[in-house]
């Protein structure tokens, strides 16, 4: 039908009012139909019915003013339908694209079905000597003629027509049909499962799961990239034929985040709730527990605590040291820093002399041992070192007053985390969200969001860090 593809081809872009096809609307579309009477250009304004965010208006230029009387997409659907019908969808970041086209026509109840063809990953493909893929480095990699403004629709999708046809100059027509069809080759997906259940999935980071006939989770992954994560389980490689369960998959469903620290978060609560059947357990966490030095005739001595007893804006302060799983994780600590600080048994809890035994810990007799049972070493001694051991298992002090939000996403599309005493509350698009978040019952503590969140304020330091209240 072209040099570029047997196949009649539409090349699409947009601009919208945000990144999420589920919340965001179109504000442009510009349209370059390539058949065999040649190309066809068309481009449209359109009124998305909400206010045009200030950081979209100064990246595209387009502001209120001037979408107020232009169509709505409803007026448009059928024009835009006809002129993507039967015809290989192109666009830069297509799933973009394609997952706005796909959201509006279904707010109107009209299916939207297309092959999808992403000239990011052709250009990847035809030119991997490459880096940067993006439109901005294409112009200039293949001295493409810009006529217009860029980031208005129409002027980039005729740079993705200039793309196309550069590429034609560049390589042999077969090994740009070949790539092409690599790139728009459909999954293998299980018989069970529908085929447009994957067309609605983001290039977004998030959490899937996969449900079987009878609604049972099978399994459930987190991923930066919810479509490429969910589609890595239906090629055709032997890790995935490794995976019997998946001829087992009738229902997907997936929740976007906004970001990796959101789909850490939402993923550890979500295996702990559905405990999908082809996961990993996770270890159990009944007896959650942590030690505290307690000071007994000059010696400290690790006592057992129940997590749910701590104050955790005081932990430091208490010497508490933990937490741990189990009853059993805690002793094995002590120990393991027993034999490796040759700290007394004895003094540790781990061991009791008989009424009748004078001689010291089993530590002594094996030289693992400094001593302190049979006096050849201090209380003052001993507990400085008791200290060291533990040093690198202190139970982390709540630093903050009260609750604080964590922000993840871009500008327009932020979110925040809240968090209070090391219990993730949950997540908020608004902050008029927040005061009944922080009515609602607090969750229980939970030993892996703990870690998580350990090392995500370790890692953030004071930046990006904001104080609560529920005024």
């Amino acid at each position: 039908m072209t040099p570029h593809y047997p196949e009649p081809m539409v090349l699409v872009d947009l601009e919208t009012t945000g990144a999420n096809p589920l919340r965001d609307r179109i504000t442009e579309i510009g349209i370059v139909e390539v058949g065999e009477g040649g190309t066809q250009r068309w481009s449209t304004l359109v009124n998305p019915g909400v206010p045009i965010p200030h950081f979209i208006q100064r990246l595209t230029g387009i502001d209120d003013a001037m979408v107020a009387d232009a169509p709505s997409f409803a007026a448009l659907a059928d024009d835009v339908a006809q002129r993507l019908r039967g015809r290989v969808f192109v666009a830069h970041n297509a799933r973009f694209d394609y997952g706005f086209l796909k959201s509006e026509f279904k707010r109107l109840g009209l299916p939207f079905r297309a092959t999808v063809l992403c000239t990011v990953k052709l250009s990847r493909k035809l030119y991997p000597q490459h880096f940067k893929h993006n439109l901005d480095s294409l112009v200039e990699r293949h001295s493409l003629h810009v006529e217009g403004e860029r980031h208005r629709a129409l002027t980039d999708a005729e740079l993705l027509w200039q793309f196309l046809s550069a590429a034609a100059r560049d390589h042999a027509p077969e090994v740009i049909h070949a790539a092409i069809a690599e790139l728009t080759r459909q999954p293998a997906l299980p018989p069970g499962l529908d085929a447009s259940a994957l067309d609605d999935l983001p290039e977004l980071p998030g959490v899937y799961v996969f449900h079987d006939a009878a609604d049972v989770p099978l399994y459930l992954g987190k991923h930066g990239n919810l479509r490429k994560g969910v589609l890595a389980h239906f090629v055709a490689e032997p890790r995935a034929r490794d995976k019997p369960w998946i001829a087992e998959v009738r229902r997907l469903a997936w929740h976007e985040t906004p970001g990796e620290l959101g789909a850490q978060l939402l993923e550890t609560r979500l295996l702990k709730q559905l405990t999908p059947l082809h996961n990993p357990r996770p270890r159990p966490a009944r007896e959650l527990c942590a030690w505290q030095l307690v000071p007994r005739d000059g010696l400290l001595v690790p006592e057992r605590v129940d997590v749910a007893r701590l104050d955790f804006a005081h932990t430091g302060r208490d010497q508490v040291y933990g937490p741990f799983r189990n009853r059993r994780d805690a002793s094995k600590l002590l120990e393991k820093l027993a034999d490796n600080f040759r700290l007394c048994r004895r003094a540790l809890g781990l061991e009791t002399a008989g009424k009748a035994e004078r001689g010291g810990c089993l530590g002594c007799v094996t030289g693992r041992c400094k001593g302190l049972c049979l006096g050849k070493e201090s209380a003052a001694q001993h507990n400085a070192r008791l200290q060291t051991a533990l040093a690198k298992s202190a139970f982390a002090p709540w630093p903050y007053p009260g609750p604080v939000g964590l922000p993840e996403g871009p500008e327009w599309a932020s979110r925040l985390h809240v968090i209070d005493r090391w219990v993730y509350l949950g997540t908020i698009a608004d902050p008029a969200e927040l005061p009944a978040l922080l009515q609602a019952p607090t969750p229980m503590f939970d030993i892996d969001l703990y870690k998580l969140l350990h090392q995500e304020l370790r890692r953030r330091g004071e930046q990006s860090v904001l104080l609560l209240t529920a005024s």
